[in-house]
């Protein structure tokens, strides 16, 4: 066999033509057979404390056979269980590159084409069963018939074909295989994904939630029969068969046939001598709480979402007076949770996945692209934007990109059609208001305090356009201006210029100047007085 130049986590290459074998695929006899023995049925307190006893030391066959039978004979379990494993396998799969240069982005790109393709995302499913039974298994199936390794498929394996050694402390699987009885194989490099969820520090085989709701399972187990066995006993009416003194032993064989095939044939024939009443035993008191099963088999329940999510109220809507509030507090325990198990599958998959696919394709690399699956917190999407309609006026700067991650929107192509304000729209927020205040054209008030909004336009500054617009006005100013140049250019000191001031004043025509200025004074006060008028 070849050996590849790549070493595996212990330092030892690995065979390449391994990867491309089936390695734990089940067999109809031998130690990874497809047919197993149940061992729910008839469960009792003492069998279950010996299964998990064996699962503690080594041997977990039976407790992962009962692991699996709990999830298809409790509707409650399996719909928890079932919540957390999809609360994480419906995450978002965010790939970053180790680095901004080239060959970081190429290695990243690479990644996020491997996380797109369906088999992915059944691989996540496959290794959340960990979370039940403590660890799971994936082979990856390795495609070399093209330039580069490819993952053509990854098989779920079945947990009991592996086994954790006494030499690693129980904590490193082997595989199980028929030539080697009762001693596991070491588990090649680059070949499985192996899942093994920290829910609990110890031993693995004692921290997956299946031994945690053991105890619960089998309490309820008990309860479910005998609420079955109460039902079927008290469930129907009592049925008593009256006859009169005269009755023979026929009459009273005939009757007693009658009352005891009434239940299923719901008829009889009898003379009219005779006849049959229904007592309601269930209901009466002396049949006791008849609703004790139903309450401990809930009580059994809200442990058990417990234990599982955290929290109780996404299971079991019950009314506690803080209604949707209660919700939302026990909704963020699960969120811790959720955060956890997706921290934990990530760095599983950036171990048992992307390393070997970027390994085997593009050698090994000083640092490698992540998978990440995000747990993206919701947004208060209505309190940040008014907080961006307050801050933003007052120079706060924020990054188009960064409030499109925020709000879950991707950036816009190039070419993609964009929304703009309709025309016409005011651009920022709408005019204050206040008691002292102009009134523009348009009937308007507009607070007199505002310094981001243009003043109003009136007639007043029509004029004062008007004005500035006049073409007289350097004609104007020439009688005033050049007396000065000329006294400018006769002096040749500052000291002398100012000594010298005194006489500009006999020098200098404002007449023309002063006449236009008094015309435009009384145009403007004749102007205010008609608007105060309106006013």
């Amino acid at each position: 066999m070849a050996e590849s130049p790549i070493l595996q986590r212990d330092g030892r290459p690995f065979e390449t033509t391994e990867l491309t074998e089936e390695l734990a695929a089940p067999t109809l006899t031998g130690v990874r057979s497809v047919w197993t023995q149940g061992v729910a049925a008839g469960m009792t307190p003492a069998r279950l404390a010996s299964i998990l006893q064996a699962a503690a030391d080594g041997n977990a066959h039976d407790y992962l056979t009962l692991a699996e039978e709990m999830e298809e004979r409790d509707p409650h379990y399996a719909a928890v269980l079932g919540t957390r494993k999809r609360a994480v396998s419906g995450l978002p799969v965010h790939v970053e590159a180790a680095s901004d240069d080239g060959p970081g982005v190429k290695l990243a790109d690479a990644v996020r084409e491997l996380v797109r393709r369906p088999a992915f995302g059944y691989l996540v499913d496959d290794q959340l069963d960990a979370l039940g039974k403590g660890y799971s298994v994936s082979e990856i199936l390795w495609d070399r018939s093209g330039a580069t390794w490819e993952p053509m498929a990854y098989k779920h394996r079945d947990p009991r074909f592996f086994e954790f050694t006494d030499a690693s402390g129980l904590e490193k699987l082997g595989l199980l295989d028929d030539s080697q009885p009762g001693q596991p194989l070491p588990m090649p490099g680059y070949k499985f994904v192996t899942h093994v969820p920290r829910l609990k520090s110890g031993i693995p085989l004692r921290g997956g939630l299946a031994r945690l709701v053991a105890f619960g399972w089998i309490c309820k187990a008990y309860t479910m029969k005998d609420w079955i066995a109460f039902a079927e006993v008290y469930g129907m009416p009592l049925r008593l068969g009256r006859y009169g003194p005269g009755a023979s032993e026929r009459d009273v064989s005939i009757l007693r046939q009658a009352v005891a095939n009434i239940g299923s044939d719901a008829a009889a024939v009898l003379p009219r001598s005779m006849e049959i009443e229904f007592q309601d035993v269930a209901s009466g008191g002396g049949s006791g709480n008849t609703d004790l099963f139903e309450r401990l088999a809930d009580w059994v329940d809200r442990q058990t979402s417990k234990g599982v999510l955290g929290q109780t109220m996404t299971t079991d809507a019950q009314s506690a007076g803080l209604g949707s509030n209660q919700a939302g507090v026990h909704n963020e325990v699960r969120g811790d949770i959720l955060a956890a198990d997706a921290k934990q599958l990530s760095d599983t998959l950036n171990r048992d996945l992307v390393r070997p696919y970027i390994d085997l394709n593009f050698g090994p690399q000083p640092a490698y692209p992540r998978i990440e699956l995000q747990v993206i917190e919701p947004e208060d999407i209505e309190g940040l934007t008014k907080a961006l309609e307050r801050l933003v006026p007052l120079g706060l700067r924020v990054g188009g990109s960064t409030m499109r991650d925020k709000l879950g929107l991707p950036d816009p192509d190039d070419d993609e059609e964009v929304l703009t304000p309709p025309q016409g729209a005011p651009s920022g927020p709408p005019p204050a208001l206040n008691r002292r205040s102009t009134r523009d054209r348009s009937g308007l008030e507009t607070a007199l305090n505002r310094t981001d909004a243009p003043a109003p336009a009136d007639a007043i500054d029509d004029l004062t356009e008007a004005l500035a617009g006049d073409d007289e006005w350097e004609e104007q100013l020439e009688p005033l201006i050049d007396p000065i140049e000329q006294l400018a250019a006769e002096v040749d000191s500052p000291e002398a210029f100012r000594a010298r001031l005194p006489e500009l004043l006999e020098r200098m025509d404002a007449g023309e100047l002063l006449e236009k200025l008094a015309n435009a004074t009384f145009r403007a006060r004749g102007l205010g007085d008609a608007n105060d008028g309106d006013n």
